[in-house]
């Protein structure tokens, strides 16, 4: 019976560990600011009094199928915008003032990006080039003064002293994340494409280049104010595993006190589906065996939550694009061409490292969120380094912490086979992000091997000719398992289907009239039920 005290062993775990965190939930609140402009996937910086500066990204929807109508360049964002979200005012410049190298990466879009004290970081990006005629990843990194440019911008005034530029083929990535801790940065995941996006592939006239790097990059920028370089550059390689792009990545304050990052779910593994897994990084990187993400799979807003006295890590996720929906019964819905969704979920890793998904009451109003980014206030005594909420110092019951700014809205959920042009749009609606604490009970749905599988045995009790229905979540090799009330191994079934849900009958009428416990498991997730013959 080891299989079956295993489980329940686990369940009784984790009601420890819920037990002992500090309970919170989230809302959010739309608000308008006139003429702020629409945009996905763009790079953002804050000045010293919390104006945000826009830079880069795209104006229109989802991406096109077609060569010709793909990543057009008249859709690129060519403007920097300031927003002062606290006077609801805004302020642009157009960026095409700047020598040409600079304006051409700083209009791509899905560059990486991270703000140190008051310089933003722009690393390559993915759009169309003039000087080459095509479309490119751009080679370059360029320094930003956040304050120095927003001041330009806000009193009309020349932008092209606040940019600085050097370039390094490393950098010539799109759709990842970069990170930074201990004054190393680490450029995660991501690819390499160059030629215009043809989903008939890169031997389909007019044809493409992609590289994924497959790799997490780390390097230091030594950079006085004039003058920058990079040292200390490694990379180690894992196609298995750092093959993704346009993900999710937060900062992470691990069980041990370790800070680093975890990169969440992101496209396309070996079946060119979305990750199941996730990856965290310290000064090493560990994937993870023993968890699955099913929802939130594309890179949207996100917001890193720690609480320090239960050693508790939450990342909430909003909206975006998933494999997986969950239905109002709590069941996992999968859809193999990723939708848009408006889930807005969470992953907590507890203090003993285990992980827990759930999705959480709300939602986002719209098919909205995808190429999003949540923005947080600034606030020393609120955020750890600037970017990991820290759920203990919030004295309010309901505190304000951050904004969702632009994305991209679908009009349903599937418009890739359809899109035109006109079933999706870039965004300019804001949410306000509020954290409510001292709450009884948190409006969620735990994803578990339950909700996961979704087992059901008809009829039960029976004469030992039985349905059993059920969900396959993977591509791991499932197996179900029938014991006795001993944890004798009766019957045991390898199923070798595809994601989906299935029906299996079974005739085990020739058994003994007794109790009997079937187990459905893909070594990750298992799910157990108690079943009658009589």
């Amino acid at each position: 019976m080891k299989s079956i005290i295993t489980f329940l062993t686990t369940i009784l775990l984790f009601g420890f560990n819920t037990q002992s965190q500090e309970l919170f939930d989230i809302y959010i609140e739309p608000i308008t600011i006139a003429n702020a402009p629409v945009v996905h996937s763009y790079t953002w910086g804050q000045t010293s009094d919390d104006k945000w500066v826009i830079i880069g990204g795209r104006t229109d929807g989802l991406h096109q199928r077609q060569p010709f109508a793909a990543f057009l360049p008249a859709s690129n964002n060519t403007l920097i915008s300031v927003i002062d979200v606290n006077s609801n005012q805004v302020w642009t410049s157009n960026l095409n003032v700047l020598p040409v190298a600079i304006f051409e990466q700083l209009q791509s879009t899905n560059a990486q990006f991270y703000q140190r004290d008051n310089t933003l970081y722009i690393f390559g990006g993915y759009g169309y080039s003039a000087t080459n005629l095509d479309h490119i990843t751009y080679d370059k990194l360029t320094a930003v003064d956040i304050d120095g440019v927003a001041n330009a911008v806000i009193n009309s005034s020349s932008i092209s002293s606040y940019f600085r530029q050097i370039a390094d083929s490393n950098f010539a990535v799109t759709g990842g994340q970069i990170g930074y801790t201990n004054n190393t940065f680490y450029l995660c995941g991501g690819q390499y494409f160059e030629g215009r996006y043809n989903p008939m592939g890169p031997n389909n006239g007019p044809g493409f280049i992609q590289q994924y790097t497959d790799e997490i990059r780390k390097f230091e920028i030594n950079d006085n104010g004039t003058n920058m370089t990079v040292s200390n550059y490694t990379a180690v390689n894992d196609v298995a595993e750092l093959h993704r792009r346009d993900y999710n990545m937060s900062p992470q304050i691990f069980p041990d006190g370790q800070s680093g990052f975890t990169m969440f779910s992101g496209v396309f593994d070996i079946n060119d589906l979305p990750y199941l897994n996730t990856v965290d990084i310290t000064s090493a990187y560990a994937p993870t065996t023993n968890f699955s993400q099913y929802l939130s799979n594309y890179h949207s807003a996100k917001l890193p939550i720690y609480d320090a006295m239960g050693n508790a890590m939450h990342t909430i996720f909003f909206g975006g694009m998933s494999q997986y929906t969950m239905d109002s019964n709590g069941n996992l819905i999968q859809d193999n061409n990723v939708p848009f969704v408006k889930t807005i979920s969470k992953i907590s890793r507890f203090s003993d490292s285990s992980l827990v998904e759930s999705k959480l009451d709300i939602e986002m109003p719209t098919l909205l969120g995808s190429g999003a980014e949540f923005i947080p206030i600034q606030n020393e005594t609120m955020y750890h380094e600037r970017e990991i909420l820290q759920l203990n110092s919030l004295s309010s019951d309901s505190t304000l912490v951050g904004y969702i700014y632009g994305g991209i809205e679908s009009s349903v959920a599937n418009i890739f086979f359809i899109n035109d042009g006109t079933q999706s749009a870039a965004s300019n609606q804001i949410f306000k992000v509020y954290v409510v604490k001292n709450i009884t009970g948190i409006k969620e749905t735990k994803l578990n091997s339950e909700n996961v599988f979704n087992l059901n045995i008809f009829p039960n009790p029976s004469d030992g000719n039985i349905s059993v229905s059920f969900f396959i979540p993977s591509f791991e090799k499932h197996t179900i398992t029938l014991f006795d009330m001993k944890g004798s191994i009766i019957k045991s079934i390898e199923i070798k289907q595809p994601i989906g849900k299935y029906t299996e009958t079974f005739d085990w009428s020739n058994l003994p009239k007794a109790e009997y416990i079937l187990q459905i498991t893909n070594g990750v997730e298992t799910t157990q039920k108690k079943l009658i013959f009589q």
